[in-house]
């Protein structure tokens, strides 16, 4: 046998294991789309704009980054700055100032919500567990300027 008829033989083989494969695999996905449409009660999909007053988003979900206050509503930011050195595309800003005596404080906690890829880099890297990754996921705006936070309320305690 010549090496094209083998080469010709294989590519029939191919040719019809795919012709038997490609519908099998059409009748699979339909299978559970059939499955679906006739016990509707199984269907995991959210209908989000019907249930937005109950919707609960998972607990590994990364949404905006909120700071954490302790019981007397302080920021346990102690403005060490590890998060906006850990953050790739540099959408925190940690401006420090100083108290009376003389000791360091934050100042102001800036926010660029719309340069932050939620990547949660900025939350593993925080020694003090001031910041975390929120539950929020409805922030479309027509400004830019809607997108730039300042998360924390006080400024100067410590």
């Amino acid at each position: 046998m010549s090496t094209e008829k083998i080469k010709t033989k294989e590519y029939i083989k191919r040719y019809l294991k795919r012709c038997v494969s490609g519908p099998y695999s059409l009748l699979c996905g339909l299978s559970v789309t059939l499955r679906y449409f006739f016990n509707p009660k199984r269907i995991v999909t959210e209908q989000y704009p019907e249930n937005k007053k109950t919707l609960k988003m998972h607990n590994r979900f990364r949404g905006h980054v909120v700071m954490v206050e302790d019981e007397n509503g302080e920021n346990l930011c102690t403005a060490c700055g590890m998060c906006e050195r850990a953050c790739p595309n540099a959408s925190i800003n940690v401006l420090a100032t100083k108290n009376i005596a003389g000791k360091k404080v934050l100042g102001k906690y800036l926010y660029h919500f719309g340069s932050c890829t939620q990547c949660g880099l900025c939350v593993e890297a925080c020694p003090f567990g001031a910041i975390e990754m929120g539950q929020g996921f409805e922030f479309a705006d027509f400004s830019p300027e809607a997108f730039e936070k300042v998360l924390n309320k006080k400024e100067g305690r410590g």
